[in-house]
């Protein structure tokens, strides 16, 4: 999971913010009409850093059930991964 990268950006693309699956940021670029504005740019922070995380939360958590499923044996009623 750590080399599964994931990039989020904000929608006017001054901040953009590269994660990996196993939820550890790798860079962040902020474009400079950003670093105008500390209070703007905290927010931004945050909500694109949040978007990239739960990304990589959604693909580290269906890597997870998959390799789990992959390995449980085939169990009458144990139908949890379907």
């Amino acid at each position: 999971m750590d080399t599964v990268l994931i990039d989020e950006k904000s929608s006017d693309d001054l901040l953009k913010v590269t994660v990996t699956a196993s939820r550890v940021i790798k860079s962040i670029a902020i474009e400079n009409a950003l670093l105008e504005d500390k209070e703007q740019l905290e927010d931004y922070l945050i909500l694109v850093i949040n978007k990239a995380l739960n990304k990589a939360e959604d693909i580290y958590e269906n890597e997870v059930a998959a390799v789990a499923k992959d390995g449980m044996p085939n169990i009458p009623g144990m139908d949890m991964f379907k």
